[in-house]
């Protein structure tokens, strides 16, 4: 025992130069190429666990940051499979990364299993060493402990949430505001000015001319203020339902930007709970308003289904699409927080969101919800579609 601990302290010292590990081939050994003293002090004092393995992941050298994060003596760790530490999960990700490690190096994303059975979120940052001269191959790792970014992260995504949530109560005051206040001050006028239209005579033609473009700009204002209004928070969402709120969007934007509309939708056979139904609303609103400045699509299709347990909400358009890894908003920095917050409100109520897209091929934004327990089956599709405007009469 004491000839091992003295061992130990030798190589955790940076005194030796090379260890001997029992393989299947028998006793191999290890040069430890470059370990001075200097060197290993400075992986000593990293707060990241550092870790040198063999082909089949046997740790040659590991630093006390990583033994404390996996809460293990050090002298547990070195010599021990760095399988022992990683879920079954885990070692089937990890595992074609480092027959083949990139030489640029790679990165995962793993739960470090800890002695005393806790787990531990971490980075795991993988790169080849090189051999000079050994036939072993060897393989550099540098583990992180994300916990507290994971922490961090969690109070930003509760922060967000907050925030959206204060942005939607101000959005339904600004909605009620602009309704019952402009759009009746608005109708109001329009109704004064039409009185003044009726008592000019036609021998006032110029002045009866002016007062009916007057009533004209009046009357689409009114409108413009009201779609405003419907926009912010949608009544019909809250008396009607998810259904009607999106036959609804769907018919104002076909209206107004000439995109044919088609909605394929289950009858719900019950109310989803309103932050779900405000969520899907939000990201259909969301799309169609990307669908509009940047798609350059003819056709959209909406399509509200319920199976296994899920709602789910896709649009899809045939638009030009995007290459997802190279998207303008990526290299740019901005713009990219339509589709940021669509996946965040999803986020929000335990759904996921998928993006499809490819240039010249259209895009897809399918978002999945779960449904509360006791929601029941829903019924048959009910189909809807709103053409162009040339075709707005035929639906």
């Amino acid at each position: 025992m004491a000839e091992a601990e003295e061992t130990l302290r030798a190589i955790r010292g940076g005194e030796v130069d090379a260890v001997m590990v029992a393989g299947k081939r028998g006793p191999q050994v290890f040069t430890l190429q470059g370990a001075e003293h200097a060197y290993r002090m400075l992986i000593e004092s990293m707060n990241e666990g550092a870790l040198t393995l063999t082909a089949d992941k046997t740790i040659l050298y590991a630093n006390q940051c990583f033994a404390r994060m996996v809460k293990c003596p050090l002298e547990q760790v070195m010599g021990n499979s760095f399988r022992r530490f990683l879920s079954t999960e885990d070692r089937g990700m990890l595992r074609p990364l480092l027959k083949r490690p990139n030489q640029s190096g790679s990165k995962i994303q793993v739960m470090l299993k800890a002695g005393d059975g806790s787990q531990t979120p971490a980075q795991i940052s993988i790169r080849p060493l090189a051999k000079n001269g050994s036939n072993h191959a060897t393989i550099g790792m540098v583990v992180t402990d994300m916990t507290e970014a994971r922490r961090t992260e969690e109070l930003l995504r509760n922060l967000t949430h907050h925030v959206v949530q204060a942005q939607e109560v101000e959005r339904g005051r600004v909605a009620l505001e602009l309704h019952d206040g402009i759009t009746q001050l608005l109708c109001a006028v329009l109704f004064r000015s039409q009185a003044l239209t009726d008592k000019l005579s036609t021998r006032n033609g110029a002045a009866k001319k002016e007062a009916l473009k007057l009533r004209q700009m009046l009357g689409k204002t009114a409108e413009e203020v009201e779609r405003i209004s419907r926009n912010l928070r949608p009544s019909v969402l809250d008396e009607l339902g998810l259904v009607a709120v999106l036959r609804n969007t769907s018919t104002e934007f076909a209206d107004r930007t000439g995109v044919s509309v088609k909605l394929a939708s289950v009858k719900l056979a019950s109310r989803l709970p309103a932050d779900m139904e405000l969520t899907l609303y939000r990201i259909l609103q969301e799309a169609l308003r990307n669908v509009e400045k940047h798609a350059r699509a003819r056709h959209v299709t909406v399509g509200l289904t319920q199976q296994g347990g899920f709602t789910q909400l896709a649009i899809d358009d045939d638009g030009i699409g995007f290459d997802l890894n190279h998207h303008p908003a990526k290299r740019k920095g901005k713009d990219g927080l339509g589709l940021l917050g669509m996946r965040e409100r999803a986020t929000y109520v335990g759904g996921t969101l998928q993006v499809k897209s490819a240039r010249r091929a259209g895009t897809r934004i399918e978002v999945r919800v779960p449904l509360p327990p006791n929601a029941m089956k829903a019924s048959g599709p009910i189909l809807f579609a709103r053409r162009r405007k040339q075709d707005a009469s035929q639906f």
